[in-house]
């Protein structure tokens, strides 16, 4: 579930922008996050979203982004298998800069656990900042600063890859893994190795499912990297699929 809240989110009197906070929510793990980014914006979009992984035990829990490109990066990153858990607006890194007597802070957009106890800093921005001969610098510092205790490795992600459609597939495919069916992915897996297809459609006709079963079964599998698709392009039945390469 994510609730887009930009819109939500009211000047106070003051001109100042306060944040939004998230009332309780029964059955729900209240956010936890180190600061609280749904104040208003004029170039981003804030996000609220619950998922559940294997840290909160299989219970939703409540994730706050301060952009569309952390939520999206965020359901890329879950559709992993191996994905343990996450943490989002995590407490600030200090590093040095030229210039500055004091160091500046960073604060990750997200850190990934995985099942076997790496853990993974995710730095994101878009794609016209990380051109900036600044913004490398700034990565190279921050990335060269990070403690060994808090994370085994850092990457950056160009938000600009998650254009609308990208985003959308993005999150059905998430919504599709979230329906456990072993026997459908493994039958349209094997369908799609051992069969000649042009379309989704053509795959789900050979698979024998049910439409509905067969094409939750397919985003999972594309969602996973089983199977190839466009993902710049809203994925549907008249989509061209083909094994990875």
């Amino acid at each position: 579930m994510s609730i887009f809240l930009e819109e939500e989110v009211r000047r106070s009197p003051t001109g100042k922008q306060p944040a939004l906070k998230i009332p309780e929510i029964h059955g729900v793990l209240p956010y936890s996050g180190h600061r609280n980014p749904l104040t208003r914006s004029t170039v981003a979009r804030r996000v609220a979203a619950t998922f559940a992984t294997r840290a909160t035990g299989g219970t939703p829990k409540v994730y706050l982004f301060e952009a569309l490109t952390e939520w999206s990066a965020t359901l890329d990153i879950l559709l992993d298998p191996t994905v343990y858990g996450i943490e989002v607006q995590l407490p600030p890194i200090l590093y040095p800069w030229p210039g500055r007597k004091k160091p500046r802070e960073h604060h990750f957009d997200l850190r990934v656990t995985f099942e076997d106890g790496f853990r993974r800093a995710v730095f994101v921005r878009n794609g016209h900042s990380l051109t900036k001969p600044k913004t490398k610098a700034e990565i190279d510092a921050i990335f060269n600063a990070i403690p060994t205790d808090f994370a085994d490795d850092a990457i950056v992600v160009n938000g600009d890859q998650f254009t609308r459609p990208y985003r959308d597939n993005l999150f059905r495919a998430y919504d599709a893994c979230q329906r456990t069916d072993r026997e459908a992915d493994e039958l349209v897996q094997e369908t799609a190795r051992t069969t000649n297809y042009w379309l989704l459609k053509d795959l789900i006709r050979n698979s024998g499912l049910p439409s509905p079963r067969a094409f939750d079964a397919a985003l999972r599998l594309i969602g996973r990297g089983h199977l190839a698709a466009d993902w710049y392009s809203v994925i549907s039945i008249h989509s061209r699929v083909r094994l990875p390469e």
